[in-house]
Parts: C-alpha cells; structure tokens; sequence
C-alpha cells in the first residue's frame, strides 16, 4: 500500500475494484465502513454483488477480465472533460500525452458495452473519483490474476496520476496482500529477481554486495524462476527437486491436472510446514515447522508495518522455527556463516535491505514501524511518494484493452470466477481443522444465478458437474442473486472439488501471474 490502513476512513473517497474486502481483508473491510459513516463516496466494481456494493454511490457490476476496459473509460471521460488535475501532472510525471493518444478513440461509452455496466453509472464513477479532494483505490486479486494483470495495475496508477491522487494523505494506490506476511516475504527477497530490498539479480554491484555480506563468491546474475515456470519446469524434466515451504499447490495453482503430472514427475520432493497438507503428502521428506505462535520473528504487513512476533507457546514434537530448519541445513551443506536467533537476522535484514536499515527488536518492541525507515532515528512512512516519486517522477504508460485469453462459447458457455470467503484461509490447512467454520462452509460449491439455475433445471444443493478445457469436478449448486446470468464463481479453498481442476494456467507476460479469475466453464445437471 502506498498509504496506511488509518487513513482509509479519513478518504473522501474509495474505489474499491478487484477486493471483496470485508470478507478477503476484514480489519481493513471495518475502516472502510467507518469512512463511509464519515461521508466518503464509495465506488465499487466487481463481477459480484459483494456486500460493501449494498454502500455504494455507484456498483459496477463488470465482467470478469474487462478491469482495464473500465479504468481506461473512466479515464478517457476524466480526460474528455479536463477533470484531471494539470498542476500536478505538469510538475510530477511524465509521458500524459501518450495516454491522451491511446485513448483518443477510445470512450466511455466503449467501455460501458465491453464490461456491461450502464454508462451512467461509469461517468458517475469517474465524476466521484476525479472530484474527490483525497480518492484512494484499493485492489488485490481481482485486478492482478488475469494474463493483462500488469496493465491493470498501470492503468489503475494512471488514474491515480491524473487525479493527483498519488504522494497523498488519505489517497494513494493500494494493493490488499493476500496472507499476513506476503509483503515482508517479498521486502527480503522472497522473489526469483531480487535479493532483499528488491535489489535486483542481474545487477553486478547487488551480486557483490550481498556476496560480501554472505562471505560467498560466484552469486548467479540470472533471474530464477516463477513458480509456473517452476511447474512447467517439472513437468518436462528440466527441473527434478523441490523444497516447499507454507505453501500447498496441488491445491492452490491453476490447471491441477497439470500440477499434479509436474508433481509426480520430480525425483525427490521436501515440505516444510506445519501440517500434513495435500502436498505434504506426496514429499519423499516432511520437515516439521513451528506455527507463528511457536517462533519469533517478524511480520510484515500490507501497509509495510513491521511487527514483533513473539513465541508464546513451545512448538509440539520436533517441529522446529524455519530458520532453525535452514540453518541446519547450511550447516550440512558446509556453509559456516550461520546465525544463533532470529535477532541476529533481523539484524542482517536492517544491514543489507536500506528501507529496513533502521529497523530492530527494540524499536519494535510494542508499536511496528512502516518502510522506509533507513535509520534508526527515521520516524518510519506514513505515506509514499510524498515529496516525490521513488523514481523522480512518475511515468504515465499508454494501456490498451484485450479480452482474456479465454472466452465463453457453445461448448462451454459460462464465465468462471474465482475468489475466497469469509470463513477459509488460503487451502484450509488451518480453518478446514475447525469443526465450527465447517459447519458454516464444509465443501465446495459454485454460485449460480437464479435465471442460469432456472435454465439449466437445477436446484439449491444439488450436486452438478462443471467442465473446462483442462478438467471436470462435481460440487454443490448455490443459486444466489449476488451473480448475473453467464458469470458463476467458486472459492479456490477446497481439495475436493477444486476450482483449480478447472482454472486456466495462462500467464501475464510480466509477471507470470496465471489468469485464474476468468476461464470458460459449462455446468451440467447429474442424470
């Protein structure tokens, strides 16, 4: 996030686009609520009617995968009607002229018929975004797993440029992270083309830094893989050893048929975590990991607020904390720079990660700091780009609408989407193992309009059979008026009756993020 969570209810106005936030993000879904008691305009898209579009000044019920057609037209109409803010772009960015030309034929009214939503609706959307004194966006998934998940984002930023909506209070660009530590994973290098601080791979000055301070030589300057890569890597026998920690793909990761073939074709497989997930079960070795309440550490959250985490509980049997795990393991492998407690590698963090270098235990003691905080008498940041973007200034990109890679036809005529809900986290190794949130959701299930349901002579709880071009799965029928007509959707939590059996693995070309929130689906009643 490029702003805080306390600023949200001080916002004249969110856009809430791609996020079912109270059910995805529900502390930040209460801050949200509270600013719409203050006053602020609320705008909400998405495939679903999902329960903060019941607040909204404006719910734009859009196809799933037309998230740049409908920026681009609210863009286009800011533009068309000078409702952008010129100061702001003259003085802070670069390149606006180049946007003005892509979408010189383009107009809101195109954009309207491409995400069927009324165009009322869309121009008030961008009246209420471009008028607001403070607008803040808000996103997660929704925008970016499509194979145009990066222009999404682009586009959403110049929307947000051209509004003068960026280096703001109360403003900014704010992706929702997905789990609770997913941004401090990435801070410290948790990616295939960066070491800590997103110092990037293929840069000389980063490989010797970080070979000095690892006391090491020859760090490669070639980017690794994605996790795609790596399962397409596995599936030709390209790559034939795996080690996986916290993660569960042959639930998680699209076009299962295909993960699990990658899966069954690796010579020796690892697992590291703290319970017997679907994956953990076909690992020639499980290494058993502490849980957070059995470890210390950090978290860092979506807003860039590192935490303490402290150990409250010893860790059952031989599980061990992770670093433990990898530290014995360098040790066999006969690496000698090794560490005695997780201080001393938050200390190693603060050293070779500059948004992190005034970071420590004691400065975290009872209150989180926010990166950049690059020495120890730095206050931490509430907001980005204040005085200025990171880069100089800020760069408009020209994006153009395409549709998703894969459309609805006769063979397979409904739009799938998919998502998660309130009450499961991630695959379920954790809530599945709770009797009460069980009994709320116990199995998988797929919304169907009433008008589909009607059509196709199907009942609320019947099981029915969904097909795609990459598998077939039978799950419960739940016919709701929170979806249209040929849009269906399913959460991705369940091993059994998996969306991801269905779900297409195409990637964006950037950031190899698969298109799981659009793939063509046909649902058939069980004879």
């Amino acid at each position: 996030m490029t702003n805080s969570i306390e600023e949200i209810e001080n916002s004249e106005v969110l856009f809430i686009t791609g996020t079912n936030t109270t059910e995805n993000h529900p502390v930040i879904g209460t801050f949200m609520k509270k600013a719409i008691k203050k006053g602020a305009k609320l705008i909400v898209a998405d495939p679903r009617k999902i329960e903060l579009a019941e607040y909204a000044d404006v719910f734009l019920q859009l196809r799933p995968g037309t998230n740049i057609a409908m920026i681009n037209g609210m863009t286009s109409y800011i533009i068309k009607n000078k409702l952008y803010d010129e100061k702001y772009i003259n003085e802070r960015t670069e390149n606006f002229d180049f946007v003005k030309e892509e979408l010189k034929n383009f107009s809101i009214e195109d954009a309207a018929i491409i995400c069927d939503v009324d165009v009322e609706d869309l121009k008030k959307a961008a009246i209420i975004y471009s008028s607001g004194k403070t607008a803040a966006i808000y996103y997660a998934m929704g925008i970016t797993q499509h194979s145009t998940g990066t222009d999404s984002v682009k586009s959403i930023a110049n929307l947000a440029m051209m509004c003068g909506n960026i280096g703001v209070e109360n403003g900014g660009v704010n992706p929702l992270r997905g789990q609770n530590n997913v941004q401090g994973a990435c801070d410290v290098g948790g990616l295939p083309n960066v070491y800590p601080g997103y110092q990037k791979v293929t840069d000389l000055k980063a490989k010797e830094k970080f070979e000095e301070a690892w006391n090491v030589e020859g760090l490669s300057i070639k980017n690794g893989l994605t996790v795609p890569k790596v399962m397409d890597g596995a599936h030709d026998g390209s790559i034939r050893f795996l080690y996986i920690m916290g993660e569960n793909p042959l639930v998680s990761d699209p076009d299962l048929n295909h993960v699990e073939e990658s899966f069954n074709n690796l010579e020796f497989l690892v697992v590291q975590d703290i319970f017997l997930t679907e994956t953990a079960l076909k690992a020639d070795v499980v290494l058993p990991a502490a849980c957070f309440a059995e470890k210390e550490g950090t978290f860092t959250n979506t807003e860039r607020r590192i935490q303490r985490v402290r150990k409250a509980v010893n860790a059952p049997g031989e599980a061990k904390e992770d670093w433990e795990i990898l530290n014995e393991i360098m040790i066999r492998l006969g690496y000698k720079n090794l560490f005695e407690n997780a201080k001393e590698i938050m200390d190693e963090i603060a050293l070779v990660t500059p948004q992190y270098g005034g970071i420590n235990y004691e400065r975290i003691e009872k209150n989180g700091l926010q990166w950049p905080c690059p020495t120890v008498d730095h206050p931490g940041t509430k907001y980005l780009h204040k005085d200025g973007f990171a880069k100089g200034i800020g760069t408009f990109f020209p994006i153009s609408y395409s549709d998703p890679k894969e459309l609805e036809d006769e063979e397979y005529p409904l739009v799938l989407t998919t998502g998660r809900v309130l009450y499961h986290y991630h695959t379920r190794t954790m809530t599945g193992k709770n009797d009460g949130l069980n009994e709320i959701v116990g199995e998988s299930y797929i919304e169907i309009s009433p008008e589909k349901a009607k059509e196709l002579n199907i009942s609320n709880g019947e099981t029915v059979r969904v097909s795609s071009r990459r598998g077939e799965i039978e799950v419960l029928a739940k016919i709701t008026d929170i979806i249209t007509k040929n849009i269906v959707f399913m959460p991705f939590h369940f091993a059994k009756g998996a969306a991801n059996r269905l779900t297409n693995a195409v990637l964006d070309p950037v950031s190899n993020i698969p298109e799981f929130k659009v793939c063509a689906v046909n649902i058939e009643k069980i004879k």
